[in-house]
């Protein structure tokens, strides 16, 4: 069992939105904390508008691949954050729950996404800041 807080994101395609925050917690935070992301109807690939609007702020997420939610993903996540899919999120007592209203980059251009994609690196950045904050020396 790890000391780290663990962070699950969750949106319906697990091809946009909870892709980009997880490569933002893990670009942002590092090893201080372990990610996870999933969709409640996986897509067959992440969004192209997302990995382009990703790489274009220094973070590829090309070789990501959209992952089933399961019930085992929440029980060992601390915290789960959900963007659009509803109550599709299996609920159990102590762990903590946001819901992020984000638009849906699905079919949508890399223009339509940047602002989505800043929105979520401002999010993650708080949630960091809450979560895992940097070590003090």
């Amino acid at each position: 069992m790890s000391d780290k807080p663990s962070v699950l994101f969750v949106c319906v395609h697990n091809a946009g939105r909870s892709q980009m925050a997880a490569a933002w917690l893990s670009h942002l935070a590092g090893d201080r904390v372990e990610v996870r992301s999933a969709g409640s109807a996986p897509a067959d690939q992440v969004n192209p508008a997302a990995v382009e609007a990703m790489r274009e702020a220094g973070i590829d997420i090309s070789a990501e691949t959209p992952k089933v939610l399961t019930v085992d993903a929440v029980k060992e996540s601390d915290v789960c954050v959900t963007m659009g899919c509803g109550d599709t999120c299996p609920v159990f007592p102590g762990k903590r729950y946001l819901d992020w209203a984000l638009d849906d980059p699905a079919g949508r251009g890399v223009a339509a996404v940047r602002p989505i994609r800043d929105e979520i690196r401002k999010r993650v950045e708080d949630l960091i800041t809450e979560i895992a904050p940097e070590p003090t020396a």
